[in-house]
């Protein structure tokens, strides 16, 4: 008979050896790290930092022989004005949380939600997160586990509102010569873009690492970013803000394609024009033609475009994509016309050419010939082109923070990471970005996708592994957070985290800063979880 125990009882008494304790800042792994030196594990680099230095990521720093994190934990707290941490704004050490002289509770306690901005992060994996914490919300119990999580498989979805051609689908971006990303498919009104990665990250050299890295933490934290396009554009692209296309600042958002236009302003066209042309990229209009312009009994005027007509008034392909002319390459809209029936034109019939966006217009009078001659625009037709402008939105670059959250971000709320998986996918976590909304993707995984300018300024981070430190919240009932198999013992009331840091181990000493959410997010607690 073997005397070895059975693979039940060897993994019985696995569990119950005492665990080590992991510490923020960790012990010399070698003799040859000076003694001024402290190693900080918050992430896989393990960086030995010398006193009076910081880490390579610029968030731990060696301060007399203690590691402290340099940026504060960023808590938001309802009825502050404002949607961001004031840059000069007093960052308060945890132990000198303010005390209701009536209850003894702190005073921001029960109005206050713990982001992941600043909390630190839980590698190596195994580690429970850096905040759990309780609280009541509307009577009911619940915990929010808190934590900023190391993402190396992450992007940034970047949708810039404008008309014009920035390059090719499927072309590379390029920051400061390396590839960082590629056009995606244009949608509605917009040219869209794909960002950062893992293949970008990890998958290239470690200088198109680096810079991919650097400019995804840029974008993400609302800072400017210059890209070229290969075979395309060159831009200027900050969330929030109008993009830069070749120099230029864009303004206007297309009202819709040019079948569109002419369906919405047909009606106030009529009786002032003989014929409008709306010139765009993908569907130009031609108003007598249209659906529109026969409803209301409208004369064919004998025009003859270029291009390749779909429907009637509507044609594909009227010119090449560029910045010119309603997203083509057009600076003469004269040259899509390719002439006019004699049989039906007559002198005098009055044409409006317009772009989808009403910044490019032009008034033409048929002259004996039928040659369209420049002429002054009467001012009830230039009052309609002012109205497309009017109903285009401002141009702006709208950025969206894509990530996978793996197994170190599980494994900090559950030692049995799946449970977590399938609580969100029932609809029974809520997932938030630094309090903002994040929708959590169909299929497998926790796929999260969260609007940077949602979230606190300065949320993203970086680690030089390269990747890129953003944080992440999970809220839930706190029998659903029993139920998962989360770390119980971890868990901290919310007057408890605030008044000792993270309070569940010896960790970098913390500092916090109250903020105002975004006046357009919900409360984190008690929001139904945006699922795919």
């Amino acid at each position: 008979m073997s005397d070895q125990s059975s693979p039940d009882r060897v993994h019985q008494q696995a569990h119950d050896a005492p665990r080590p304790q992991v510490l923020e800042k960790s012990r010399p792994r070698s003799e040859r790290m000076a003694a001024d030196k402290i190693e900080c594990n918050a992430c896989p680099v393990l960086c030995q930092i010398s006193a009076g230095k910081v880490g390579a990521c610029d968030r731990y720093a060696n301060q007399a022989g203690v590691l402290v994190r340099l940026d504060p934990v960023l808590i938001l707290e309802r009825g502050l004005a404002g949607n961001a941490a004031a840059p000069d704004a007093a960052a308060v050490p945890f132990l000198d949380a303010p005390a209701d002289p009536g209850t003894g509770g702190l005073l921001h306690a029960p109005e206050v939600f713990v982001t992941g901005v600043g909390s630190s992060t839980t590698y190596p994996d195994y580690k429970p997160a850096p905040f759990i914490v309780s609280s009541r919300h509307e009577g009911v119990d619940m915990v929010t586990v808190v934590t900023e999580g190391i993402f190396s498989y992450c992007s940034f979805k970047v949708k810039i509102d404008t008309d014009r051609w920035l390059g090719p689908e499927q072309a590379t971006v390029r920051c400061k010569g390396e590839a960082v990303g590629h056009v995606t498919t244009a949608e509605y009104g917009s040219q869209m873009l794909s960002l950062g990665g893992v293949h970008h990250l990890t998958g290239g050299s470690k200088k198109e690492g680096r810079i991919t890295c650097d400019m995804m933490m840029a974008l993400g934290n609302r800072e400017p970013v210059e890209l070229q396009i290969e075979g395309g554009a060159k831009l200027q692209l900050q969330a929030g803000r109008a993009p830069v296309v070749n120099g230029v600042e864009e303004q206007r958002m297309r009202v819709g394609c040019g079948s569109a236009a002419v369906g919405i302003f047909a009606q106030q066209w009529y009786g002032h024009v003989d014929e409008a042309v709306v010139v765009d990229d993908h569907i130009t209009g031609i108003l007598s033609e249209h659906q529109a312009g026969r409803c209301l009994d409208m004369v064919p005027s004998g025009i003859r475009i270029r291009g390749r007509r779909s429907t009637p008034g509507r044609y594909f392909q009227v010119a090449n994509p560029g910045t010119g002319w309603g997203g083509t390459d057009l600076t003469n809209p004269m040259d899509i016309i390719e002439g006019w029936d004699p049989k039906v034109a007559y002198p005098g019939l009055r044409l409006l050419m317009t772009s989808t966006t009403g910044e490019h217009c032009a008034w033409y009078v048929l002259d004996e010939q039928l040659v369209p001659r420049p002429a002054p625009m009467p001012p009830e037709v230039a009052a309609t082109v002012a109205r497309i402008g009017e109903n285009c939105e401002p141009s702006v670059a709208s950025v969206l923070f894509l990530a996978g959250a793996g197994g170190s971000l599980r494994a900090g709320v559950t030692e049995n990471p799946v449970l977590l998986t399938r609580k969100i996918k029932q609809a029974l976590v809520n997932v938030t970005c630094g309090g903002a909304p994040a929708y959590v993707w169909p299929g497998g995984g926790i796929t999260v996708m969260a609007d940077v300018m949602r979230m606190p300024a300065n949320s993203f981070g970086t680690v030089p592994t390269p990747a890129i430190v953003a944080p992440i919240e999970f809220s839930m009932r706190l029998a659903d957070y029993e139920a998962l198999g989360g770390h119980m013992g971890q868990v901290r009331s919310i007057e408890q985290a605030l008044a000792r840091g993270a309070g569940h181990r010896d960790g970098a000493p913390l500092s916090r800063r109250y903020i105002a959410g975004h006046p357009e997010n919900p409360w984190p607690l008690g929001q139904p979880p945006m699922l795919g």
